[in-house]
């Protein structure tokens, strides 16, 4: 762990009950860099925000957030973190400015330095000529901006934000990157999201992947893709099973099976391709090349897709409802 990161994480654990959400996890977060939490629903993204945003407290393990013990020194870290939750909190009937001058107020700010925060963010985030619109009015993307500019208005020196690009169609979503780049470059400010989005992720200066409370995966995305040996094929045929012992007697290779399909991974996957059509031309249906994708990423650490329908949403819902429980309680 490096003592001038932005946060450090160490044995992090933390249990709803009989559940483990998060199960001993080790990371850092550099100093004006762009860490994004990858992972499916129910992977412990929720939990861990809620952590480093002080409305969870921290159960085993130590979390030091801007040089401050997250569990000892909340209201240290709070003065000097802000947050953007997933849920909007924009009053829809005030104007821009007036979101901004009352979240101003909550942090002490008025008169000159307050007008001179806003003018500079509303610049910086592409929202200059949108102060009088109501908030109502505004398209999904621009909603998410003022969300940022209200996280921003305290000159915080961490900025949290959970699945940011929620709700937001694709041109709304890379033009709220741009500037959050933006952010980390002109203002030196940390960001750390959550997503399940992999276009996302790619955004990210590095990564953190997150499946059930576990960190299965942490570096960059050129690293973390890296790490999978060669090209990944995937095959489906009419009978998968025995398709997968075809391949293992012929070629020696075990592919690994997920759901309806085999996942191989195998440096010059063109020419395993072209064998695996010649000698099973009757029992394939199909086969696809790629170089490898975060996702492959996940499947190789996992040994499972990213989406499991049978049981993400039950446990992200699961999850919700008890940061919710401990927030209120």
């Amino acid at each position: 762990m490096h003592a001038s990161a932005a946060i450090n994480v160490q044995g992090l654990t933390h249990r709803y009950g009989d559940h483990r959400a998060l199960n001993g996890i080790d990371f850092s977060v550099r100093t004006a860099e762009i860490f994004g939490f990858l992972g499916p629903n129910g992977g412990g993204k929720t939990t861990l925000f809620g952590i480093l945003a002080t409305l969870l407290p921290v159960q085993a393990g130590t979390v030091t957030v801007l040089g401050h013990d997250a569990q000892t020194k909340p209201d240290a870290v709070r003065r000097r973190i802000g947050v953007t939750f997933q849920s909007a909190s924009l009053d829809a009937k005030l104007t821009v400015r007036e979101n901004l001058k009352h979240q101003a107020h909550l942090y002490g700010l008025s008169g000159r330095v307050m007008r001179e925060r806003v003018a500079l963010l509303t610049g910086r985030l592409g929202l200059s000529g949108r102060e009088n619109d109501r908030a109502e009015s505004l398209s999904g993307g621009l909603k998410r901006r003022v969300e940022i500019a209200k996280g921003l208005l305290h000159s915080p020196e961490l900025l949290l934000l959970d699945e940011p690009s929620t709700g937001l169609d694709p041109a709304a979503r890379h033009d709220l990157w741009r500037h959050l780049h933006q952010v980390r470059d002109e203002a030196n400010v940390t960001v750390v999201v959550t997503t399940h989005l992999m276009d996302e992720a790619e955004r990210c200066d590095r990564l953190g992947i997150l499946d059930e409370g576990q960190m299965v995966g942490l570096g960059t995305p050129d690293e973390l893709r890296g790490s999978v040996g060669g090209d990944c094929l995937t095959v489906r045929g009419v009978n998968i099973e025995k398709l997968a012992d075809q391949i293992v007697e012929r070629f020696g290779i075990e592919p690994r099976r997920l759901g309806d399909s085999l996942r191989i991974e195998q440096q010059q996957g063109h020419e395993l391709l072209r064998d695996l059509m010649d000698a099973f031309p009757d029992d394939i249906s199909s086969v696809s090349l790629g170089k490898p994708t975060l996702e492959d990423v996940f499947i190789d650490r996992t040994g499972h897709r990213f989406w499991d329908e049978s049981t993400s949403d039950a446990s992200q819902n699961s999850a919700e409802r008890e940061v919710a429980h401990e927030r209120n309680g």
